[in-house]
C-alpha cells in the first residue's frame, strides 16, 4: 500500500520537477562553452572540440545568437580555442552585441597548454638564392651566396604598406610591410648595420629653404665618407636620426642624395627641429638599400617588381618566414563590456595588437603580444580595462598604452596595467612610445618589469595615476635627458604616486637620463619608498613645486635629488611655456574652480606669480626621511632660494646596514639607524612580477 502510495506520489510530482528543470534550462542555457580548432567546421554546432567551429568568427556569431535566444548563464560563456595559427584578413571585431555582464564575461581563451596564434600576416615561402647577376653586383662579396629571395606577388601578396615619416611628433601610422623569421622581427637594410653616423654640416639656409614660413630649418644636411656612391637606386632611400635633440627622432624620406656635395636633401616634413652638428642630435643612418644587405638578419623589398631579398640568420628551411599585412587592430573591442582574451599569441601585424575603444571592463590576461608594428594593447576610453600577466615585445611603436578618466571632473577611469613583462619595444618610433603610458585620472601601472628599451619605460600625464612596485632596468638606452618614469609641463597634473617601484641601471647619451623626471615645471606628484640605484640624476624636478621626496633609497645617484628653476628663465621659450602653454592648461581644467581648488589647493599660490611677469620659482619641496649611499645626496641648481626645499631627518652618507647592497638586496637589517630616523620598511617582496597564482593584490595600503 505504501509503494502505491509512493508512486502516485512519484507521477504527481515528477512533471512538476522536469517543467521546473525544462524552465531553468531555458532561462540559463547549460552550454557555457564553444569550440575552435585550425581543423574544425564552421557548419558544425561548435558545441565540443569535436564539433569545434573553424573559425574565431563563425564562435564570435554562435554567442550572438545565443545572447538572443536565451539569458547567458551566470558564469559567462568561454570560447575554448585549440592550437594553431588562425591568420586574420581584416580585423577581428567585437562590439557591444558581443559584450558579457557583470555575472560573467564572455571569455576568448586557449585551450590548456595550447599556443594560440592571431596572425595578422602571411607565411611565405618560395626561396631561391639569388642567381642574377645584375642583383649580386650590387651585393657586397660576402652576401651573395648567403642572399635568398622570393616573389610575394606571385603568393598572392601585393600590398606592401608605405614607409612614412614617424617617430617624435609624428602622426601615429601603421608601418610598412616588415619581415619576421622564426618569430623575430628582422632588419631593414641599413648602414651603418649598428650605431649612427654624425651629421658634419648643412647647407646655408635661404629664403627658398624658409618657403616664407617664419622659424623653418634647412631641408638637408651633409654627411663624411663616398659610402653611398655605390648605391644604384636612391629612389626610395630613407634616414633615421636624432637630428637635433636627443629626445627627438624621426624617419625622413631621401628626396634627394648629391654625391660631390655629400649632401642629403629630405622630403617633408624634414627634420624634427631642423638637422644640427655637433652637441645634441646630429646622428642619424640610411636605410632600405639593397647594396647594405650585407649581414644575416637583413633584407630588402624591391617594390616594382615585388621580390623580397633576405639573408636569414640560420637555415632559411629550419624556421618559418612571416610578414605583416593587417594594418588595422588584429583584435578590436569597441564600445563593448566584459570581454577577456586570455592565453592567445597576438602577432605578425602592421597596427596595434589589441584596441579597446569605449566600454568597460575587458581584461586582456596572459597574452603574448609581439612583431607588431604599433603597440601591442590601446585602451582608450571607458573604464576599469585592464592588461594583466602579458608578455609584450618587438612592438614598433610603445607597449600598453592606458587612456581613462575625466580631467574636467576628475573621475577616475581606472584602467589597470599589472604583471606584465614588456621588453625590446619601440622598434620604430624610438622615443616617447613607452612600455605603460596613462593619460587621464586614476589608471595605474603595477608589478610589471620593464627592460631594454630606447627611451623611457613609463610616462603619465593627467591627475591621480598611481605607479607602484615596477621594476625598471636597462631603459634610456639610445636617448639623452630622459626619464624611466616621465611626465611634465603642466601644473595641473597632480595627484600622482610614484612609489615603491626599483629603478636600475639606466643608460643614456648627452644628457643622460633620470630615474623619475618631472619635467617642465610639471608639480604636485608624491614620490615615495622607491628604491634607485645606479643612476644619473634619480630623481630630476625640472622646476616645479609642491613634491613629497619621502622615504627613498638612493644608492650610487648622481645626484639623488637635483631641482633647477627654469620657470624664472627670461629666455623666450622658458618664458612662453609658463605663461601661454602653462597657463593655458591652468584655464582648460578651470583650477580657480572645484574640484581643482579643493582638491589641489597648493594652485592657489601661483595667482600671486601670474599677477606678474618674473616667472614661477620652485618651492614647497619636502625630502624627507631617504636614505642616500653615495657622495651626492641634494643639488640645487640655482643660488639664494634654499627655502624652496625642506630636507630633514635624511640619513645621507652613513651606513644604513643592507642586507646585501653588493647583490642589489637593499633590505634593511633590524638594527638600522634609519628606523631611528622614521624611515618605514619598503615591500621588497612585493616588487616586480608576480609569482604564478598570486593574484591581484590589494594595494589600498601601501
Amino acid at each position: 500500500m505504501k509503494l502505491r502510495q509512493f508512486r502516485c506520489l512519484f507521477l504527481i510530482i515528477m512533471p512538476v520537477i522536469l517543467f521546473s528543470q525544462s524552465a531553468v534550462q531555458a532561462e540559463e542555457p547549460k552550454e557555457a562553452a564553444f569550440y575552435v580548432r585550425c581543423d574544425g567546421n564552421d557548419t558544425a554546432s561548435g558545441r565540443s572540440f569535436g564539433e569545434a567551429f573553424a573559425t574565431i568568427g563563425r564562435a564570435r556569431d554562435a554567442v550572438r545568437k545565443l545572447k538572443k535566444s536565451a539569458t547567458l548563464p551566470k558564469g559567462g560563456v568561454t570560447i575554448w580555442i585549440g592550437a594553431g595559427r588562425y591568420c586574420l584578413e581584416q580585423t577581428f571585431e567585437l562590439t557591444a552585441e558581443d559584450s558579457g555582464s557583470v555575472e560573467g564575461a564572455i571569455t576568448w581563451r586557449a585551450m590548456p597548454d595550447a599556443q594560440v596564434r592571431i596572425v595578422g600576416g602571411r607565411e611565405i615561402g618560395g626561396w631561391q638564392k639569388v642567381q642574377e647577376q645584375s642583383i649580386l653586383a650590387r651585393l657586397e662579396p660576402a652576401a651573395r651566396g648567403n642572399v635568398y629571395q622570393t616573389e610575394l606577388r606571385a603568393q598572392g601578396i601585393k600590398d606592401f604598406g608605405q614607409m612614412r615619416s614617424r617617430g617624435f611628433a609624428r602622426q601615429r601610422t601603421p608601418a610598412a610591410l616588415e619581415l619576421f623569421f622564426e618569430d623575430k622581427p628582422m632588419k631593414l637594410a641599413r648602414w651603418p648595420n649598428s650605431g649612427f653616423l654624425k651629421i658634419t654640416g648643412y647647407p646655408e639656409i635661404t629664403k627658398d629653404d624658409f618657403k616664407g614660413e617664419l622659424g623653418k630649418l634647412a631641408e638637408g644636411f651633409n654627411y663624411e665618407g663616398d659610402r653611398p656612391g655605390r648605391w644604384k637606386d636612391v629612389n626610395d632611400i630613407w634616414v633615421h636620426g636624432y637630428w637635433a635633440y636627443d629626445w627627438a627622432n624621426s624617419y625622413e624620406h631621401v628626396r634627394s642624395l648629391d654625391l660631390q656635395k655629400h649632401l642629403v636633401k629630405t622630403s617633408p616634413p624634414y627634420g624634427n627641429y631642423g638637422f644640427r652638428s655637433g652637441g645634441e642630435g646630429g646622428r642619424f643612418y640610411f636605410l632600405n638599400i639593397l647594396e647594405e644587405l650585407d649581414e644575416p638578419g637583413e633584407w630588402y623589398l624591391e617594390r616594382k617588381s615585388g621580390i623580397l631579398y633576405f639573408w636569414p640568420p640560420a637555415p632559411i628551411e629550419r624556421g618559418s618566414a612571416e610578414i605583416s599585412i593587417l594594418e588595422t587592430p588584429v583584435i578590436d573591442i569597441n564600445g563593448a563590456s566584459y570581454i577577456k582574451l586570455c592565453g592567445l599569441t597576438i602577432e605578425c601585424s602592421r597596427g596595434d595588437g589589441v584596441r579597446i575603444t569605449g566600454g568597460s571592463n575587458n581584461v586582456i590576461e596572459k597574452c603574448i603580444l609581439r612583431n607588431l608594428g604599433n603597440y601591442g594593447v590601446i585602451a582608450d576610453g571607458g573604464r576599469s580595462h585592464s592588461v594583466v600577466g602579458c608578455d609584450i615585445y618587438d612592438t614598433g611603436d610603445g607597449g600598453i598604452s592606458l587612456a581613462g578618466g575625466d580631467r574636467k571632473t576628475l573621475t577616475p577611469g581606472l584602467h589597470t596595467a599589472e604583471n606584465n613583462r614588456i621588453h625590446d619595444i619601440s622598434r620604430w618610433s624610438r622615443t616617447y612610445a613607452p612600455a605603460i603610458s596613462m593619460t587621464g585620472v586614476g589608471n595605474g601601472a603595477s608589478n610589471n618589469l620593464i627592460y631594454s628599451l630606447p627611451h623611457c619605460a613609463i610616462s603619465f600625464s593627467g591627475n591621480e595615476q598611481i605607479i607602484e612596485l615596477n621594476e625598471i632596468h636597462d631603459v634610456c638606452l639610445e636617448t639623452g635627458d630622459v626619464g624611466a618614469i616621465y611626465t611634465g609641463r603642466n601644473y595641473t597634473f597632480r595627484g600622482n604616486i610614484v612609489r615603491y617601484n626599483f629603478i636600475h641601471h639606466t643608460g643614456g647619451v648627452g644628457m643622460g637620463s633620470m630615474g623619475i623626471y618631472m619635467d617642465d615645471c610639471v608639480s604636485g606628484t608624491q614620490i615615495y619608498g622607491n628604491v634607485l640605484w645606479k643612476l644619473h640624476r634619480a630623481v630630476f624636478l625640472g622646476g616645479g613645486r609642491d613634491f613629497k621626496i619621502e622615504n627613498n633609497i638612493f644608492v650610487d645617484c648622481d645626484p639623488a635629488i637635483e631641482l633647477d628653476c627654469r620657470g624664472l628663465s627670461k629666455l623666450a621659450n622658458w618664458h612662453d611655456m609658463i605663461y601661454v602653454t602653462m597657463k593655458k592648461g591652468l584655464e582648460e581644467m578651470n583650477w580657480k574652480q572645484p574640484p581643482y581648488s579643493t582638491r589641489y589647493p597648493e594652485l592657489a599660490e601661483l595667482e600671486k606669480f601670474y599677477g606678474g611677469d618674473y616667472g614661477i620659482p620652485p618651492g614647497n619641496i619636502l625630502a624627507a626621511n631617504n636614505i642616500c649611499v653615495g657622495d651626492k645626496w641634494l643639488q640645487l641648481n640655482f643660488t639664494g632660494m634654499d627655502e624652496a626645499v625642506t630636507s630633514r631627518d635624511n640619513m645621507v652618507g652613513a651606513d644604513p646596514c643592507f642586507v646585501n647592497p653588493s647583490k642589489g638586496d637593499f633590505r634593511l637589517k633590524e638594527n638600522s639607524p634609519a628606523f631611528k630616523l622614521g624611515f618605514k620598511k619598503i615591500p621588497f617582496e612585493q616588487i616586480g612580477l608576480l609569482k604564478e597564482g598570486a593574484g591581484t593584490k590589494d594595494k589600498s595600503g601601501l
